[in-house]
């Protein structure tokens, strides 16, 4: 691959002086742990295989040349013009890495850089979380920034927001911090974390797309945060905290009767347990229990789809066949569930590479059957954070 990148880069840019340096930097998926980061909970990804190629090279003047072979598309501008420019598309995203590098008094030069990925763009895998950190690695090095990769990791997330996207850490850090053959266990306000054995062995991580555009999940989403401080607000008067996520299963039962509505008392419940079941993955990871994890993600996934009430049809007409798969065929499976935001997106599986094939069709046919719309299916495997190839 790396050959690859190296001769496409020649072909763009033409035969450099220097050698071009070639970096990787993968997708994301967060196995357990949704929508209780912003409950004082803990998230639970790991970085995929799949991901963002990029030869880079510098300049003697201050331009900055990109091109995507994705999207076959040039785009050029000057360090003294790093404003946002909608023309320039995917282009913004290496512009807000460079503009926060440039704010934060670091001395760059040009660079012309090739980029391609196999990792789908809109897919929930984190498309643009893995082209920033790839970004940041690649200047970090070539212009000997000395920027440790948690400092990194919270530039690129500024980066996004540098594009009107308000994203969380949990992208940029897995996508920086990944380590192979282990998950993420992530507090999203502290970035306290601990990497979790996660040798899948045999079993390969398929994430499977509605292909549904997701809507209602910023609306949705605004409203379920709310919901959960209205929550926090009513246990606050019996309870001394100042997250959801600070209570146990136990607190939570001995004191939600303080949760005037029943609509917040279930948000808070999903917030309490998903935070519970998190740790619990995490728990039997470390102890190489992966079957346990079947249990976890598909109570994750109900809990998501019943008392927080963001899966919608299309999800739900993923889960369901890979749920029955699972329980047709013993050791087929180690769990299954959604992840992201909901309303669309994605699940994620955990799948013997003996069944993959298998089932892919199975759950493509059944959800075309019931939705009409053909999912798009990823096989990838855990591995490391953004590094020089």
């Amino acid at each position: 691959m790396k050959q690859e990148v190296l001769n496409d880069f020649a072909k763009i840019f033409g035969v450099s002086e220097n050698e071009p340096r070639v970096f990787f930097s993968p997708g994301r998926v967060n196995l357990i742990g949704e929508h209780i980061d912003y409950n004082g909970g803990l998230v639970m990804p790991c970085a995929l295989n799949i991901g963002t190629y990029g030869a880079i090279c510098k300049r003697d003047d201050d331009l900055v040349k990109l091109y995507s072979s994705n999207f076959d598309s040039h785009v050029e501008f000057s360090l003294d013009n790093l404003t946002p420019n909608q023309k320039h598309g995917w282009g913004n995203y290496p512009k807000g890495v460079i503009s926060l590098l440039i704010q934060a008094g670091h001395k760059l030069s040009g660079f012309d850089m090739f980029i391609w990925g196999n990792l789908p763009n809109g897919a929930g895998l984190s498309s643009s979380a893995s082209l920033n950190t790839l970004v940041a690695l690649a200047l970090n090095s070539i212009f000997e920034l000395d920027i440790n990769p948690v400092e990194r990791a919270k530039l690129c997330q500024n980066a996004e927001r540098f594009n009107d996207v308000n994203c969380g850490i949990m992208d940029p850090f897995a996508c920086t911090m990944g380590k192979k053959d282990h998950a993420i266990l992530l507090n999203c306000d502290t970035l306290g974390y601990e990497h979790i054995p996660l040798n899948l062995g045999n079993y390969r991580i398929v994430i499977a797309d509605t292909n549904y555009k997701r809507g209602l999940a910023d609306s949705k989403y605004n409203e379920r945060r709310a919901e959960c401080e209205q929550a926090l607000a009513d246990l606050k008067k019996v309870c001394s905290i100042n997250e959801i996520c600070e209570l146990t299963p136990e607190d939570f039962e001995q004191h939600k009767g303080a949760i005037q509505e029943e609509v917040t008392c279930k948000r808070a419940a999903h917030a309490v347990y998903e935070n519970y079941r998190t740790k619990e993955a995490a728990r039997v990871l470390a102890k190489g229990e992966l079957e346990s994890l079947w249990t976890l993600m598909v109570d994750s996934h109900l809990s998501l789809r019943d008392i927080y009430e963001v899966v919608g049809d299309a999800l739900d007409a993923l889960f369901v066949p890979s749920f029955d798969y699972g329980i047709k065929n013993a050791g087929s499976m180690l769990g299954t569930r959604m992840t992201g935001a909901g309303f669309g997106g994605c699940t994620v599986s955990i799948v013997h590479s003996g069944h993959v094939d298998s089932f892919t069709k199975y759950v493509g046919d059944e959800y075309f059957a019931k939705t009409g719309t053909e999912a798009s299916f990823y096989i990838a495997e855990v591995a490391d954070g953004a590094v020089e190839i």
